[in-house]
């Protein structure tokens, strides 16, 4: 599957004025994250365990 299939979102993080956004989307075998204003350059793919945790650790500094 390729990137350009996937259903991308927007971290609800990201501001409007274009800076340092990024973008997720779910594939086959694990999380890809993109930067969001080169949706051409390569994505990160990180296992679902690893999302999950990294996740859980954001929401803890938030709280």
């Amino acid at each position: 599957m390729s990137t350009t299939e996937l259903a991308w979102f927007k971290s609800s993080y990201s501001g409007g004025g274009g800076g340092n956004c990024v973008e997720i989307a779910v594939g086959p075998e694990g999380v890809l994250v993109r930067d969001s204003k080169d949706t051409h350059g390569k994505a990160l793919n990180v296992s679902p365990r690893a999302w999950t945790a990294f996740t859980v650790l954001a929401a803890d500094s938030h709280s």
